[in-house]
C-alpha cells in the first residue's frame, strides 16, 4: 500500500513526480538540500497533500522515496533513515557536472550500484532516469489506456522492484524489469532508450526560444512496454555518462 510518497529533490524530476503523485490521490513529502523553506511555492502550488521537511524526515515519512539529486551529491543521500527502505533512483552520470567518477569511467560500477553501496541498509531500484521531465508529466496515462507508455526499473530486491512498479502504475506508466542495478546501464545516458525514444522529432533550424516552447509544448511519443524491452534488450553498452544537453531534465 502506498499513500505517502518521499522526494529527496524537488527539481524537474522531482517536481513532476510529486504533481502525478499528488494527481493520483497520494500525500508527497517535498525535500531539498536548501530547507524546507524553499519548497513553499511548491508545495502551495500542490496543496493540502504535500509538505515540506528535511531529507531525513521525508525519508522517514514516505512509504517509498525517490532520490533525485545530482549525481555528484549522492553521498549526502541519508543512508540511517534510508535504512530497510525502498528507494528509487532516479540519478543520471553527467560527467561535465558531477566530475569524473573512475569507477563508472571504468565500468566497475553502474551509477546505481554506487548509490547502493552508500545506502548499504536500503532496497535501491532504477527507475524514472530515462524520460525528460515534461514528458514524464504529459505521458502519463491510466492504467489500460491504448497509448499509455512503460519505463524501464532494474534492481536487485524483487520486492522493491515490484514497489517501484506499483508507484509507476499509480502515476501513469507500466514498468519493463531490465534485470539488478549491474544492468541499469541500459537505461543510462546513450543508450536507444534514453529520452528520445519518448519525444517527437524536434524540427531543424529552430531559435532557442522557439526549440525552448517546441520543448514544453510538444506532446509525447507513446512507448508501449513491448518497443522499451526491444530498445533494453538491444542496447549495447559504451562509455558510461552522457550530456545535460539531451533534455533529461534531473
Amino acid at each position: 500500500m502506498i499513500s505517502t510518497l518521499g522526494l529527496i529533490g524537488s527539481g524537474m524530476i522531482g517536481g513532476a513526480l510529486a504533481r502525478l503523485a499528488v494527481g493520483a490521490g497520494l500525500d508527497v513529502v517535498l525535500s531539498n538540500s536548501r530547507g524546507p523553506e524553499t519548497l513553499a511555492d511548491l508545495v502551495a502550488e500542490l496543496g493540502a497533500h504535500a509538505r515540506a521537511a528535511t531529507p531525513a524526515e521525508a525519508a522517514r515519512d514516505g512509504d517509498l522515496v525517490v532520490a533525485t539529486v545530482p549525481l555528484h551529491a549522492y553521498e549526502r543521500l541519508p543512508a540511517a533513515a534510508l535504512a530497510g527502505r525502498t528507494v528509487i533512483d532516479t540519478m543520471n552520470y553527467y560527467p561535465e557536472r558531477d566530475g569524473r567518477v573512475t569507477e563508472l569511467d571504468a565500468g566497475e560500477l553502474t551509477s546505481s550500484a554506487l548509490v547502493q553501496r552508500h545506502l548499504a541498509g536500503a532496497r535501491v531500484v532504477k527507475a524514472f532516469n530515462n524520460i525528460d521531465f515534461r514528458r514524464l508529466f504529459t505521458s502519463a496515462r491510466p492504467s489500460g489506456a491504448p497509448d499509455r507508455s512503460a519505463l524501464p526499473v532494474a534492481g536487485g530486491d524483487p520486492a522493491a522492484k515490484a514497489d517501484a512498479a506499483r508507484l509507476l502504475d499509480l502515476l501513469g506508466y507500466d514498468a519493463v524489469d531490465i534485470g539488478t542495478l549491474a544492468d541499469s546501464w541500459r537505461s543510462e545516458p546513450g543508450t536507444p532508450v534514453y529520452v528520445t525514444p519518448y519525444m517527437a522529432q524536434r524540427p531543424e533550424g529552430m531559435s532557442e526560444e522557439e526549440g525552448r516552447r517546441w520543448f514544453f509544448e510538444t506532446p509525447g511519443v507513446p512507448m508501449p512496454a513491448a518497443r522499451v524491452e526491444e530498445l533494453t534488450a538491444t542496447a549495447v553498452r559504451g562509455p558510461a555518462g552522457g550530456s545535460r544537453a539531451a533534455l533529461s531534465g534531473d
